[in-house]
């Protein structure tokens, strides 16, 4: 290429704001028509909410059509491949595959673990799929000196194979298809390239699909990729030492260099996306680039710091603090955010780590301060998943007496009627005679002969209906999925509804009982496909769907505090930005343990 289509948004700047204002000096001049005609591409619909609230910022006008990555499977018509698979079937299947597999060599791996490998491997598959590398390929890998480990990942491997094969489902998997659907959109643009502009906007190409994407739309006569976060600092020998994979596949700028050499472009030559936009902190970002200098080239750390201003001048709105302890850490973060928020300054605390972000939260309670977090809670913590958690632990065993007391006194317990004070004041009369008499395990016998002892009707028919709930758990055991769930839900559904009433309570009401719901009942949708299973087989099963599922309730946060993902950063500005949680193993994140591939 010799007229470079790449742009870039340097680091610190708020990429939406730039991108919109960049597109609308471009425009500006032209018929009004002329923008609506462009077609947008970002990677995350929280980016394509910032760029749409920022056309709405200003005048009326006609604005452009601003599309998500992954859609593109729905906008490219895909003959003859079968509907999209729900990664739950393809879970249940596979772990059927695996738990047959174990069976036959059970040396292998424990039969408990079928659903995690299972999800493993789909996990592998996907990112196979994203990159465009076919399973068989795995089968040519030169691994000698890990013969043994490689040939019980290859058995376990060869299942996704088997599955594909009988199912015919390559097509079917998400990411196949959006890999599909690029190939079918970048062949459909080689033979008529498009007569309108299309751009793609703050993607790093970190994806295969993604970057294959970015490439075509960078080729295109109307094509435009903005690039977020680019360093415009960095000297021709530092891009350079780039190309290395080896060395400098972990530099922030390593995807863009990777992009300009498959484009056959100088990174140097890459054009500010918006003339006009100067970075909020050029001294600070020069300075970051040189400290990002690759490894191969951090000699030049002596040579170029001369011609550097003042590091201390450069950095000094960068305040560090080391904590001594997560819950000083959190501590020190809320009081940041509040003293921002009292100024009236929009704050926001950027980190991986959801269990910090949980403290720093738990620490703005206390002044009333509800943050805006862009992740929300994980269902599992919410009272619905945490309810559904301890009554699928009833399947594993009779519960203990301090179980089944927790149990009862979840908020969501005898929660179907107009007054929850009678069992609440039952389940408490009943604790204290469990601990009077040292039960550990109460039977469904003692809780009769209690409520039949009992003085009042309404802790009788409490006891009963007590009693009549432990006698509907099945005895551990292996059984459908299917059974297992149904067995499930019933129990959940009576105890949240509590005595004599009818429903589930209030189980299934407000956001996370909403999520839950939605989530129970794509189980249901998918049981049969999950074959014969143990009770602590589908515990596991039912811990995974909770800790998977995020759910952003419904409150008035507060819009000046933020907390956001490092994907989510991307899309945002702020005043004040704190970066939490960088220590070894979090932030840098340590590579997960992968049982099929050295990482």
């Amino acid at each position: 290429m010799t007229e470079t289509h790449l742009f870039g948004v340097p680091p610190g700047a708020d990429f939406p704001a730039a991108f919109v204002a960049g597109l609308l000096a471009r425009h500006a001049g032209e018929p009004p028509e002329a923008l609506a005609r462009a077609e947008i591409f970002v990677n995350t619909r929280r980016m394509q909410q910032r760029i749409e609230a920022a056309f709405d910022d200003g005048p009326a006008r006609l604005v452009p059509r601003i599309r998500l990555v992954t859609d593109l499977a729905t906008l490219v018509p895909l003959a003859g491949l079968p509907p999209p698979l729900p990664p739950l079937r393809r879970r249940l299947k596979l772990a059927q595959l695996v738990a047959a597999l174990l069976e036959r060599e059970p040396g292998l791996a424990p039969s408990t673990a079928a659903f995690d490998l299972a999800e493993s491997l789909g996990a592998l598959f996907d990112e196979m799929q994203a990159e465009g590398v076919p399973p068989e390929r795995l089968e040519e890998l030169d691994v000698s000196d890990q013969s043994g480990h490689w040939e019980r990942s290859l058995r376990f491997i060869a299942l996704v194979r088997r599955f594909l094969d009988e199912s015919g489902t390559l097509g079917a998997v998400s990411e196949a298809r959006q890999r599909l659907a690029m190939e079918a959109l970048v062949a459909r643009w080689a033979e008529s390239p498009p007569d309108h502009p299309v751009i793609v906007a703050g993607s790093t190409g970190s994806r295969g699909t993604t970057a294959r994407l970015m490439e075509a739309v960078a080729r295109l006569p109307q094509g435009t990729v903005v690039l977020p976060g680019f360093d415009f600092d960095m000297p021709a020998h530092g891009w350079e030492a780039l190309k290395d994979a080896r060395g400098g596949e972990e530099h922030p700028q390593f995807r863009f260099a990777r992009l300009c050499d498959r484009l056959g472009l100088a990174p140097n030559s890459v054009r500010p996306w918006h003339e006009g936009l100067a970075p909020p902190d050029p001294a600070r970002n020069r300075t970051l680039s040189l400290v990002l200098r690759p490894a191969p080239v951090t000699d030049q750390w002596l040579n170029e710091s001369r011609a550097m201003p003042d590091p201390r001048e450069a950095m000094r709105r960068v305040t560090l603090i080391e904590a001594p302890s997560p819950r000083e850490e959190a501590g020190a973060i809320a009081l940041i955010l509040r003293a921002a928020a009292e100024e009236g300054r929009r704050a926001a605390l950027i980190t991986p780590d959801r269990v910090l972000t949980r403290q720093v939260a738990a620490a703005l309670d206390r002044w009333r301060i509800i943050p805006d977090d862009s992740a929300g809670r994980p269902l599992e913590l919410t009272a619905p998943g945490r309810f559904l958690r301890q009554t699928a632990a009833l399947l594993l065993a009779p519960p203990a007496a301090d179980a089944l007391v927790a149990l009862l006194k979840h908020p969501l317990a005898a929660s179907g009627g107009e007054k929850r004070g009678p069992h609440v004041l039952c389940a408490r009369e009943f604790e204290m005679h469990l601990r009077r008499e040292a039960i550990p395990h109460p039977s469904v016998e003692h809780v009769r002969r209690w409520g039949q002892a009992a003085k009042t009707a309404t802790r009788r028919g409490w006891a009963f209906w007590l009693a009549d709930l432990l006698a509907a758990i099945p005895t551990p055991g292996t059984r459908p999925l299917a059974e297992h769930f149904a067995a499930h839900m019933q129990i959940s559904e009576a105890l949240a509804a509590g005595p004599e009433q009818e429903g589930a309570g209030a189980l299934w009401d407000k956001t996370a009982g909403i999520e839950a719901r939605r989530q129970m009942q794509a189980l249901a949708r998918e049981a049969r496909h999950g074959g014969e299973i143990t009770p602590a087989e589908y515990v596991a099963l039912i811990h995974q769907i909770l800790a998977e599922s995020e759910v952003r309730e419904t409150v008035a946060a507060d819009p000046r505090v933020m907390i956001w993902g490092t994907l989510e950063a991307r899309a945002q500005g702020a005043d004040l930005v704190i970066a939490a949680g960088l220590n070894e193993g979090v932030w840098p994140a340590q590579p997960g343990a992968d049982p099929w591939l050295n990482r």
